[in-house]
């Protein structure tokens, strides 16, 4: 039996239209879900970005995406009545986009990417230790192949984040 999904799909306050069909964003939520969970994926403009970075990383700078998980991520086997994992995944739409083109993806594969990343680190996945960074992208990579997406870190030489520093936050409520 598949993992359930609550999905709450929002736009930021200077996000006009959604830059791929809502149904495409669910479906790349749910190509990384492991556990029963109740997401929030936020799009957002710069401004929010950096306020959120800023003052749930203490960081002055735009990320690509951000995740918040609250409470402890699943045990890799979840045990019954635990309830359902709980984040909020922020996508900073113009960083994704000057991403793509610099690293030259595909927009669309690049935000896909980012919501992948994003899924997992709620899960629990992280990229601090060589080790755990080369078990996440091997586990991105064969996700978005499920697409008949390239791996993202070979297409165009770009990798996400040149510090490979996780941008989650456990325990930290953003102000909604």
């Amino acid at each position: 039996m598949s993992p359930s999904l609550a999905l709450s799909l929002q736009r930021g306050s200077r996000i006009v239209d959604w830059p791929v069909s809502p149904a495409r964003l669910r479906r790349w939520v749910k190509l990384a879900l492991e556990h029963d969970a109740v997401v929030t994926l936020r799009l957002v403009a710069r401004a929010e970005a950096i306020a959120l970075n800023r003052a749930y990383r203490g960081r002055d700078y735009a990320p690509n995406v951000l995740t918040f998980a609250y409470g402890a991520p699943p045990a890799p086997a979840a045990t019954a009545g635990a309830g359902p994992l709980q984040a909020d995944i922020v996508i900073c739409v113009p960083v994704v986009r000057e991403q793509a083109r610099a690293q030259r993806k595909a927009f669309e594969h690049h935000l896909a990417h980012m919501v992948v990343h994003g899924m997992l680190h709620a899960q629990g996945h992280d990229h601090l230790e060589a080790a755990e960074a080369a078990a996440m992208e091997s586990l991105e990579t064969r996700l978005l192949a499920r697409l008949r997406m390239p791996d993202p870190y070979r297409e165009g030489g770009g990798a996400i984040d040149a510090n490979r520093v996780s941008s989650r936050r456990r325990n930290s409520v953003p102000a909604r």
